[in-house]
């Protein structure tokens, strides 16, 4: 029974529940009447991190202090890992005293950030179709989404004359994310430079969401790169999806020092600092060669030939050119995508996600993971070819 005394705050008004804690109990509840349900649709990688990464943990947990609260800003080697780790790989230089933020995952950071640059009221730029916690977060603290479209034709790139037909002198913030997700399209240093040209001239912060960038990727970028990037943009990087550390919850946020210690006022009100076994952890992995890199691909290629193979049954078309942990594809003209995806649910006890998860310009597009082994792949694969008799 609903208390007529106790009601939830207005802000929740604009915030619905995240459409995979649905449907998952859906998913979960056909799996309980005897389904065999296999889901193809959820991003959380299912590896191992390294040998290396476990072993700095086990090591971690015989240290003095390791139980204790830890500092807001982590430990200095952690600072100092992810500042070689930009260097050697982005070829960007930070200060790890100065520039550069361990977060508990990339997705506190986006609540973090929001808290820490806007105001109620204030508009920010998202991209449809995009990461629906960009629009949950920017309602929870008040802020007004402006979306702005990406679409196949154009690569799913921001197309800065459409955008600036809008009144932009109350926004404050532009959510980007490339490699994107969920259509695994890349940016180039050339589209950055245009991003960030843009961002000057309005007086943006951009955010760059960068979680994706050593997936299938040949060509691993940052947004600050960019010359003079620093004075208007930061970005959110994350160990989860390149190191198979989803549920270690360890990311970082980078960029000026002025911008940094903004967001450390909330965070140091948020959390009481990052476990010391978790930090070693994640040092072990920072500092790994590029065979980790090149062994996680190689599995990933394998698992992608076969989502391939299902989405060409599906009559799904789609860009063999992307990158990151999904397959992106297009369905036949005129298919609604929930309609087809609750489908597949039903009758062949397949879970995919809909592109509308991530905006209205995800119509007529479905997602599907790489997060699942070769052999529940192929399972997939045999039902649609039964299915297809």
């Amino acid at each position: 029974m609903e208390s007529n005394m106790i009601k939830k705050a207005d802000r929740l008004n604009s915030v619905s529940e995240y459409y995979f804690s649905k449907k998952l109990r859906e998913v979960d509840q056909l799996i309980q009447q005897g389904k065999p349900v296999i889901n193809i649709a959820i991003g959380s990688p299912d590896l191992n991190p390294s040998k290396e990464v476990i072993d700095a943990l086990h090591e971690a947990m015989v240290l003095p202090k390791v139980n204790q609260y830890q500092s807001y800003k982590g430990i200095p080697a952690l600072r100092e890992s992810m500042a070689n780790f930009y260097q050697n790989f982005y070829e960007v230089a930070l200060n790890s005293n100065e520039e550069i933020l361990p977060l508990m995952g990339s997705k506190e950071g986006i609540m973090q950030i929001s808290l820490a640059f806007l105001n109620k009221g204030n508009q920010v730029l998202i991209p449809n179709p995009g990461y629906p916690t960009y629009t949950s977060v920017t309602n929870l603290v008040e802020a007004k989404p402006l979306f702005y479209n990406l679409n196949e034709e154009e690569n799913w790139l921001p197309n800065f004359n459409e955008i600036e037909k809008n009144d932009l002198s109350n926004v404050k913030l532009m959510w980007i994310n490339y490699p994107h997700m969920p259509t695994g399209a890349t940016a180039t240093l050339k589209n950055f430079e245009k991003i960030i040209s843009f961002a000057k001239k309005h007086q943006i912060l951009v955010v760059n969401d960068n979680p994706y960038s050593f997936i299938l990727n040949e060509n691993p970028l940052s947004i600050l790169q960019v010359d003079g990037a620093k004075e208007i943009a930061i970005e959110l990087n994350s160990l989860s999806k390149s190191f198979n550390m989803a549920g270690w919850r360890v990311g970082m946020v980078v960029g000026n020092s002025e911008f940094m210690n903004t967001i450390l006022q909330v965070k140091s009100n948020m959390d009481s600092g990052m476990f010391l076994g978790i930090q070693k952890g994640a040092i072990a992995a920072l500092n790994l060669s590029n065979n980790w890199f090149n062994e996680l691909n190689a599995t990933y290629l394998r698992r992608r030939e076969i989502l391939w193979k299902i989405f060409d049954l599906l009559d799904c078309v789609y860009q063999k050119e992307a990158v990151g942990l999904f397959v992106w594809g297009k369905l036949p003209s005129e298919i609604k995508c929930e309609n087809f995806t609750d489908q597949l649910l039903y009758e062949n006890n397949i879970f995919i996600t809909p592109g509308t998860v991530f905006g209205s310009n995800g119509e007529g597009y479905i997602r599907a993971s790489l997060c699942v082994s070769e052999a529940i792949l192929e399972e997939v694969l045999q039902r649609l070819i039964e299915a297809k008799k």
